[in-house]
């Protein structure tokens, strides 16, 4: 994610601002232009194009800061139209939870625009739901229909339930990241017609999912699966290994712009053999899979100290061994239409 700018007094701005912190502009997400606009005092002319540009129907409910083009039929919004099912916001408690999940949407999407890949609302459509007469909502994907459990926004909930099934990470986004790339295991490998290239890193996918789920929540991971996957969820099936390994890699690219935008440099004085030594100056969405696994691991690295630091756990608590790096430089040659071939 990049940083912005007020277009009417420079300020910097963030992904999610509604309002400029020094000018007190209005601000709205212009997707088509990819960037936040500052607007007029009409509220609907924006300075970035000077178009007129009304607000997402779930702005009324604090839930969205996009905006569609005025003149556009629809009420909602491009990353708003995705929603299926939302929760019943009848129930004073989802609000808040609701508005992290749309939060989490929205940089999910913004990363598949800025990778140009594409989702159309025919085929992806999100379901937020909540538990229902005591039976809790299941996250999972099935043909491009997304569920993501409300009490997952929930963060002592979520952290709960990460402690239970023993996983290093669990976060909204990371849920949505996940998710999505069975959705994108659809687009970029069965219907590209790569699912022999897809077995000789990942496996072969047809082998039964359920059996195989089944047997990884009762037995857990062979002990020497980090040298061949990103997770211990990855080892149960190839399904789950492309999933994560997907997620990872869009990790990767959206945390890298985040680094570009604010200029970090990465450059230890103990590090006299420039090992972890990086300066990430380039755009992480037309970089080679090279150019963004060398910047990555100095970035985690020193993120990570800064976490522990601060008693936090680790930002990245993942090690990438060199099968990873070829399935991540697979994902990249679909992402992005040509081989990659320099990952070893």
């Amino acid at each position: 994610m990049r940083l912005f700018s007020c277009q009417k007094c420079n300020n910097l701005l963030h992904f999610e601002n509604t309002s400029c912190e020094q000018c007190g502009s209005a601000l709205g997400f212009l997707p088509r232009h990819g960037l936040l606009s500052a607007f007029e005092a009409d509220g609907v002319t924006a300075m970035l194009d000077r178009q007129a540009w009304k607000p997402c129907a779930n702005a009324a409910q604090e839930a969205c800061n996009w905006r569609l083009a005025a003149d556009d039929a629809e009420s909602f919004c491009p990353s708003c139209r995705h929603n299926e099912v939302v929760p019943d916001l009848t129930v004073a408690e989802n609000l808040p939870l609701w508005r992290k999940l749309e939060g989490a949407k929205r940089r999910l999407l913004y990363t598949l625009d800025r990778l140009g890949l594409p989702h159309q609302t025919s085929e992806l459509r999100f379901f937020f739901l909540g538990d229902v007469d005591g039976q809790p909502a299941m996250t999972g994907h099935e043909d491009g229909h997304i569920t993501i459990a409300l009490r997952e926004a929930d963060d002592a909930e979520r952290e709960r339930r990460r402690g239970l099934m023993n996983e290093p990470y669990r976060t909204l986004l990371g849920h949505l990241r996940h998710e999505v790339g069975h959705w994108y295991f659809i687009v970029l490998v069965e219907r590209a017609g790569r699912t022999a290239d897809f077995r000789q890193l990942f496996g072969d996918e047809s082998a039964d999912y359920g059996a195989a789920l089944q047997a990884h929540y009762a037995k857990g991971a062979n002990d020497d699966w980090r040298g061949a996957y990103i997770s211990a969820y990855a080892a149960a099936h190839p399904h789950e290994d492309w999933a994560e390994c997907f997620a990872h890699y869009l990790h990767m690219v959206d945390s890298l712009e985040t680094a570009a935008s604010v200029g970090l440099r990465v450059r230890p004085r103990l590090d006299r053999q420039g090992v972890l030594e990086t300066e990430v100056d380039f755009n992480p969405y037309r970089a080679s899979m090279n150019e963004i696994l060398a910047a990555w691991t100095p970035l985690t690295v020193a993120m990570n100290e800064i976490n522990r630091s601060m008693g936090t756990p680790d930002l990245y608590p993942f090690v990438l061994s060199a099968p990873v790096a070829r399935k991540l430089g697979f994902i990249h040659e679909l992402v992005h239409h040509r081989p990659e071939t320099r990952v070893s």
